[in-house]
C-alpha cells in the first residue's frame, strides 16, 4: 500500500476552494476529529488525530486516532471490537478539523467507559448552572471489565 501523502498548504483558496487534502495540525501535531453515528447523526465522541492516525483512517476506512492521555496511536475496536467503519469523512473549511460519519460494530458503543456516546451526561445551563450533571443513557451498551479486563482506565490522571 503507498502511504498516503498530504498537501503542503499553498494558499487560502487552496486551503478554503480547492480539492487539495491539506490538514492542519495542531502545535500539538493533533487534529481534533468529531465522530458521529453515520444514521442518526448522535455524536459518538471527539477524538484526536496525528498524521498517521488520519493517514490509517482514509487508507483502511476505519477509524483511528491519537490518544494524548497514552501517547500512543490507536485503532478504534482493536480491543474491544467495537470498530468504527467510516461511511463518510469531512474536512472543516480551514482543514484544522475532521468530521467521521461511522457504523460501529458490536453492540455499537463508542465509549470506553460502556455508553454508546462518550456525551453521556448533560451540563446544565442558565438558570440550572450549578446542578448536578444529569445522565441522557440510561444504562451502558457494554460492561466494560468484561471487554477490556481489570486494565486501568486509560484517560485516568
Amino acid at each position: 500500500m503507498v502511504q498516503l501523502e498530504f498537501h503542503t498548504r499553498d494558499s487560502i483558496e487552496q486551503v478554503e476552494e480547492g480539492t487539495d487534502l491539506a490538514p492542519k495540525f495542531g502545535s500539538d501535531g493533533l487534529l481534533p476529529c468529531i465522530t458521529t453515528d453515520a444514521w442518526t447523526g448522535e455524536v459518538l465522541m471527539l477524538g484526536w488525530m496525528n498524521a498517521q492516525a488520519l493517514r490509517l483512517t482514509i487508507e483502511t476506512g476505519e477509524a483511528h486516532y491519537f490518544s494524548r492521555a497514552r501517547q500512543v496511536l490507536w485503532h478504534k475496536g482493536a480491543t474491544s471490537g467495537l470498530v468504527q467503519k467510516v461511511v463518510e469523512a469531512r474536512i472543516d473549511d480551514d482543514q484544522d478539523a475532521i468530521w467521521l460519519r461511522v457504523e460501529v460494530d458490536g453492540s455499537g458503543a463508542s465509549c470506553h467507559v460502556g455508553y454508546r456516546s462518550c456525551f453521556y451526561r448533560a451540563v446544565p445551563v442558565g438558570s440550572d448552572a450549578g446542578q448536578p450533571l444529569t445522565f441522557m443513557e440510561c444504562r451502558k451498551t457494554f460492561d466494560p471489565s468484561e471487554v477490556y479486563g481489570d486494565a486501568p482506565n486509560p484517560t485516568q490522571l
